[in-house]
């Protein structure tokens, strides 16, 4: 079994609580709340600029220049692409970039974005992989989840159709096969890499209940 399948294996329980979240489910129905749409929207953004950040970071940690390359150009398609997806998004709701970049995270997300760039500037390479694996792989899960829940197109159609798209299906492909190579070469980090991973997916769960409970600071 290649590693990345024993990693959702370990996380599938994970999985199907990503499933079942209302978020989750509200979105693929058209009936969630705008406003938490537009709070994962704004939370989401900031997330973007330090899971950039950790792919970037991981880049410099490469050993072998293919890796290297495709772990800055993957911050750089995120910079690009990815967020141009947000600005659309929050268009709608009149946020400008200027609005976005001075969004204060969420607990929740300061805890999630603290724990990539921690890993990434402190873990190996194989423990980075493992740790953004979640991200991908979660988001073309629930989103194809999501599609198949559909009935219809809805103002969130273009959530579900970036997230089951080819291009992204690709670039989750790739996140793949870079966990399973690590898992190959550093049978040793196995511990670490799975401890990794499922910090991560509890984190993207704890993300979606972040955005439908509109999280903030009591203080």
């Amino acid at each position: 079994m290649a590693f990345s399948d024993e990693l959702l294996e370990a996380g599938e329980h994970i999985w199907t609580a990503q499933y079942e979240h209302p978020f989750v489910a509200e979105l693929a129905d058209g009936t969630l709340d705008e406003a938490a749409f537009r709070h994962w929207v704004e939370q989401d953004y900031r997330y973007l600029l330090d899971y950039a950040r950790t792919f970037a970071i991981a880049g410099t940690k490469a050993r072998d220049e293919p890796t290297m390359a495709h772990l800055l150009g993957v911050a750089h398609t995120v910079l690009d692409d990815e967020m141009d997806l947000h600005r659309e998004f929050a268009q709608r709701y009149d946020l400008t970039p200027g609005d976005l970049e001075t969004v204060r995270k969420s607990p929740t997300c300061v805890a999630y974005t603290n724990y990539l760039v921690r890993t990434a500037h402190e873990g190996s390479v194989a423990e980075i992989a493992a740790a953004i694996y979640p991200c991908g792989q979660g988001y073309l899960d629930v989103a194809r989840h999501m599609a198949d829940r559909m009935d219809g197109e809805h103002r969130y159609t273009p959530f579900v159709e970036k997230y089951t798209s080819d291009e992204f299906a690709e670039a989750v492909g790739w996140m793949r096969e870079l966990v399973d190579r690590c898992g190959e070469r550093y049978p040793g980090e196995h511990d670490a890499m799975r401890e990794a991973f499922l910090t991560s997916a509890r984190l993207e769960h704890a993300f979606w209940e972040m955005a439908y409970t509109q999280e903030g600071w009591a203080v």
